[in-house]
C-alpha cells in the first residue's frame, strides 16, 4: 500500500458538469450548527443516494456525514459513521507517509491526496479501494478564491477489477507463455532483489544455468510445435526437481526460462556448493528419462553451469557471466554434465582473451623478440644452424614462451602477420651473422611455420620476397611444419611446399613420431629433415636413476635408418645429457638440439659461438 499525491481530476460528484453535487454544494449540506439551511434538498439526496462511497470529514479527521454507499462498504449504517475517525475506518494510519499526506489535506496545505488500500468487505472478501481526499471551500471563499473551512470530501472507489487486470497483465509480462515459468525479466528482478536486500548480505546465493543439448535439431526435424511441448515438459521436470531438493523456505528457489532452450534455477540462502551440485545431478537424472510427446518418444540431455558464492560483493552481471562461462565449459567438456565455476580456470580464460585481443597490436608495437637455439652436429659438436624461437615481452604478463600464445594466434589468424615478422627478422639476422663472419661457414636458420600460414597467405611469395630483401641464400633457410600439417598436405599446401623446395628451401617435419604418419607419403613429399620428438629422446636417459626404454631406442633407430634410406637428415630434439647424445650419435642422428648444448639465447650469444669456431 502506498499513498500518492495527484493534481485535481474530475470524479463523480466533483466535476462541474456532472449530475452530482459539486464540492462546494456538498459542503453546504452540512453547515455549522445553527446556520441557516437554505440549499436545495436535492443535493443532500443526491449525495446520500450516490453509488460512490463518500463522506464529509472535518479538520480533525472526524466524519461529519457519510452516504449509504460508504456505510455499506464498511458494514455499518451511514449515521453510525458520524463522529468516527475516517483514518481509522479506512486504514490511513498504517504508515507515516500516508498519514502525513492525509493530515496535510485536512489542514489545507495540500490540494489533493490519493492512496490505494486493501479493505475487508462485510461479506468477507477483500477489495482494493482507491481513496481520494480533496478540500471543500466555503461558497463565498470559493467565488472569491479564498481558502476553505477545513472540511474535506472523501471518496472511496472500488478498483479491484482494475487491480486484477493489472495483476494478470503483469503476470503475462513476467511469465513465459510456453512453459508458464517466470521469464528473463522476472528472473533478473528477483536476482537483483536478493542481491540488494540487506538481510541477504550475510548469506550465499547459487545458480544452476542449464542449456539443452541438441535442442535445435528437435526444432529442425520435428517442428516448433513438438519443440515447444518438449520445453514445457522440461520445465515441469525442473519444477519437480526443485520441489524434491526441498528449499529452506517457500519460494527460496526460482525456476525460470531465460530464452530459447536456456533455463535457470536461482537458489536463495544457498547452503553451499554441495547443495547446488546435488540439484544439478538431480536435474540431469530427471532429464535422462525419455519424453513422450504426441506419440513421439524423445531423449534429451543438458549441460549445466553451477555457480555458488557469497551475496556480498556479487552483482547480477558478474553472477550471470560466471554462469555463462561455466555452462560453456560443461559443453566444451563433453555435454550432458554439470561443471562448477573455477576461479583459476576463469582467470586462465580471461588471460587468454586478453592475449588474443593484444596479439595484433603487439606485433605493430614491437613487443616480440626472437631467441635462437643451436642445432649441433652430433659427430663433431659443431653448430650447423639455429632455430628461431619467438618470445612475447608482454607489458602485463612479462616474457611469454610460444606455447602461451601461438595456439591463440593460429585460432584468430594473427599467426600470419606474426609468422611473416618472425620469418623476415630471422632471415635478416642470419644474413647479418654471415656478413659479420665471412670466413666461417654460414649457419642455416630454421623457422616454424603454422598450417594457417600456408592456407591464409601466399607463403611462397612471402619467402621469395624476404629472401630477396635480406640477400639470404635459399639453402640457408629451413621451414619447420608439424607432422600432421605436412603428412596431410594436399592441394594448395602441397603445391606450396613443392614450390619452396624447388626454390632451394629445406622443409623439416617437426615433432616427428607423434602424429599418425602415412610413412609411404614420405618418399613423395618435398621433405629434407625429420625432427624426432623429444618424448623418444627422453627414453635414452641413464642418468639420475632413470631407466632407458629399449622400445624407444628401437623406434628411434628404425626411424633414423628409414630417413637415411629416403635421403633425409635427422635432428633429435630435447637432448639434455651426454649419455643421450652418445647413444643418438651411435644410432646415426645427424644433429641434436637441447639444453645439453644450449638454451635459446639472444643473437649476440650466437655471434660469440660463431667467433669461437662454432663449438658449443
Amino acid at each position: 500500500m502506498s499513498g500518492t499525491s495527484e493534481g485535481p481530476r474530475p470524479t463523480a460528484g466533483t466535476h462541474p458538469h456532472s449530475a452530482g453535487p459539486s464540492v462546494t454544494e456538498c459542503h453546504t449540506l452540512w453547515p455549522p450548527a445553527g446556520a441557516h439551511r437554505s440549499e436545495p434538498h436535492g443535493y443532500r439526496a443526491a449525495f446520500r443516494a450516490a453509488t460512490l462511497p463518500m463522506a464529509v470529514v472535518d479538520h480533525e479527521g472526524l466524519v461529519v456525514a457519510a452516504n449509504d454507499a460508504l456505510g455499506g462498504l464498511l458494514g455499518n449504517s451511514a449515521a453510525a459513521l458520524t463522529a468516527q475517525s475516517a483514518a481509522d475506518l479506512l486504514d490511513l494510519v498504517e504508515d507515516g507517509r500516508t498519514w502525513h499526506a492525509y493530515r496535510e489535506v485536512l489542514h489545507g496545505r495540500r490540494s489533493r491526496f490519493r492512496v490505494t488500500r486493501r479493505l475487508k468487505h462485510p461479506d468477507g472478501r477483500s477489495l482494493w479501494a482507491e481513496i481520494t481526499v480533496v478540500p471543500m471551500p466555503e461558497p463565498e471563499a470559493g467565488r472569491a478564491g479564498g481558502s476553505g473551512s477545513g472540511r474535506v470530501l472523501l471518496s472511496v472507489a472500488d478498483v479491484s477489477d482494475r487491480r486484477e487486470l493489472q495483476k494478470r497483465l503483469r503476470h503475462l509480462q513476467l511469465h513465459d507463455p510456453v512453459t508458464r515459468l517466470p521469464n528473463r525479466t522476472l528472473f533478473f528482478e528477483r536476482l537483483s532483489a536478493v542481491l540488494e536486500t540487506p538481510r541477504h548480505q550475510d548469506g550465499r546465493i547459487g545458480l544452476c544455468y542449464l542449456d539443452l543439448d541438441g535442442f535445435k535439431a528437435v526444432n529442425d526435424t520435428m517442428g516448433h510445435r513438438i519443440g515447444d511441448r518438449l520445453l514445457a515438459a522440461v520445465a515441469a521436470r525442473l519444477t519437480d526437481c526443485v520441489a524434491q531438493v526441498g528449499p529452506h523456505r517457500p519460494g527460496a528457489h526460482l525456476v525460470a526460462r531465460l530464452g530459447g532452450d536456456e533455463f535457470a534455477v536461482l537458489v536463495e540462502d544457498s547452503a553451499g556448493t554441495q547443495q547446488l551440485t546435488d540439484l544439478a545431478r538431480t536435474v540431469l537424472a530427471a532429464l535422462e528419462k525419455p519424453f513422450d510427446l504426441a506419440g513421439q518418444r524423445l531423449s534429451v540431455s543438458a549441460s549445466i553451469g553451477v555457480v555458488e558464492r557469497a551475496v556480498a560483493g556479487t552483482s547480477a552481471t558478474g553472477l550471470m557471466q560466471a554462469a555463462d562461462t561455466t555452462l560453456y565449459w560443461a559443453k566444451a567438456d563433453g555435454k550432458s554434465r554439470w561443471t562448477v565455476f573455477d576461479p583459476e580456470r576463469n582467470a586462465h580464460r580471461m588471460t587468454r582473451q586478453t592475449l588474443s585481443s593484444n596479439l595484433r597490436p603487439a606485433v605493430e608495437r614491437g613487443e616480440f623478440t626472437i631467441e635462437y637455439q643451436p642445432l649441433v652436429g652430433m659427430a663433431d659438436g659443431v653448430v650447423r644452424g639455429v632455430e628461431a624461437l619467438v618470445r612475447w615481452n608482454h607489458p602485463q604478463f612479462g616474457m611469454l614462451s610460444p606455447n602461451r600464445f601461438v595456439a591463440i594466434a593460429e585460432e584468430d589468424g594473427s599467426i600470419v602477420q606474426l609468422g611473416r615478422w618472425v620469418l623476415r627478422s630471422a632471415c635478416r639476422q642470419a644474413r647479418r651473422w654471415q656478413l659479420d663472419h665471412p670466413t666461417e661457414p654460414p649457419l642455416f636458420i630454421s623457422v616454424n611455420v603454422a598450417v594457417r600460414q600456408v592456407w591464409d597467405s601466399d607463403l611462397v611469395t612471402d619467402v621469395a620476397e624476404i629472401l630477396a630483401e635480406t640477400g639470404l641464400d635459399p639453402g640457408l633457410l629451413q621451414l619447420e611444419l608439424t607432422e600432421s600439417a605436412v603428412m596431410g598436405s594436399a592441394g594448395r599446401p602441397l603445391q606450396a611446399l613443392q614450390s619452396l623446395s624447388d626454390m632451394g628451401v629445406r622443409i623439416a617435419i617437426d615433432d616427428f613420431g607423434t602424429g599418425y604418419s602415412n610413412l609411404a607419403n614420405l618418399s613423395r613429399l618435398p621433405v629434407s629433415v625429420l625432427k624426432l620428438d623429444g618424448s623418444f629422446v627422453r627414453g635414452f636417459r641413464y642418468e639420475d636413476g632413470a631407466h632407458p626404454s629399449p622400445a624407444d631406442e628401437t623406434i628411434v633407430e628404425a626411424m633414423v635408418h628409414l630417413a637415411h634410406r629416403l635421403g633425409l637428415t635427422v635432428t633429435a630434439e630435447c637432448v639434455e645429457t651426454a649419455g643421450q647424445a652418445e647413444r643418438l650419435r651411435r644410432i646415426g642422428c645427424d644433429t641434436g638440439q637441447g639444453w645439453l648444448y644450449s638454451r635459446a639465447v639472444a643473437p649476440e650469444r650466437i655471434a660469440e659461438l660463431i667467433g669461437g669456431g662454432l663449438k658449443v
